[in-house]
């Protein structure tokens, strides 16, 4: 009979409270707080920017370039922001990068604004746990990818997640941390996974502000391909993962 991975009482599933009454209600108080700022922000700052950039991308690039040597660091806090508040699409913010500053330095901007989030999600959510999680996403949906609790397999599955185009990102970097996955390993891992799927959002930005509408295609065309071996990948080590807990 083949080992089972997964461990009955995981980091993924909510558990009896430990604590005294009172650090319980001190804990909710705090998540509800902090599920609020984030909606607070989501709300007055990421959804106006996104719409200002799908609305007029040169008014957007004004306003970027218009804060001088902040610019940058502008640009890697609206990034980090959309990391931490999930709720907010990040492409959109990637092919600003690339429409304002170019695709490298576009890319070099979005990978340190992302890993900055994630360092301090994944701490967060050390400190807090599920609870925080479940502040933002539902438990069905977290449990899609309770294979993050393969430990055997953890690098290699968080590796090509992150990889994937498309993927809900955000809700993974969450859930990184409730896995043992040690902090650098984290950043180091989902930082160079990042790297085809934003280098191409920003080459499309970088592309569409030059009106290269062909090699923008080319592009897109490119990442499409990685994320379909990928998605192949991932299926089937989660099939093979299947067969084995059900022997």
């Amino acid at each position: 009979m083949a080992a089972h991975h997964h461990k009955k009482n995981s980091a993924f599933h909510s558990s009896a409270p430990e604590n005294i009454r009172r650090r319980r209600i001190v804990s909710i108080v705090t998540l509800i707080a902090i599920a609020a700022v984030f909606s607070l922000i989501a709300y007055f700052v990421g959804w106006p920017l996104v719409r200002q950039f799908r609305e007029s991308p040169e008014t957007f690039r004004a306003y970027v370039k218009s804060h001088g040597p902040l610019g940058p660091l502008m640009m890697m806090g609206i990034i980090a922001m959309q990391v931490i508040v999930a709720i907010i699409p990040g492409e959109p913010f990637e092919l600003g990068a690339g429409f304002v500053f170019g695709w490298f330095q576009g890319t070099v901007w979005c990978l340190l604004g992302s890993a900055a989030a994630s360092a301090l999600v994944y701490l967060a959510v050390r400190k807090w746990g599920v609870k925080l999680v479940e502040a933002f996403f539902p438990r069905e949906i977290i449990l899609r990818y309770s294979l993050l609790q393969n430990e055997k397999k953890l690098d290699l599955l968080v590796f090509i997640l992150f990889l994937i185009p498309g993927t809900p990102k955000d809700l993974l970097t969450y859930l990184v941390g409730l896995t043992p996955m040690k902090l650098h390993t984290f950043l180091i891992l989902t930082t160079i996974a990042r790297i085809p799927s934003v280098v191409s959002s920003a080459m499309t930005g970088n592309f569409a502000q030059n009106e290269r509408w062909l090699a923008a295609v080319i592009t897109y065309g490119v990442t499409l391909i990685i994320s379909v071996i990928c998605i192949i990948w991932y299926r089937r080590i989660s099939k093979k993962e299947k067969e084995q807990t059900d022997e």
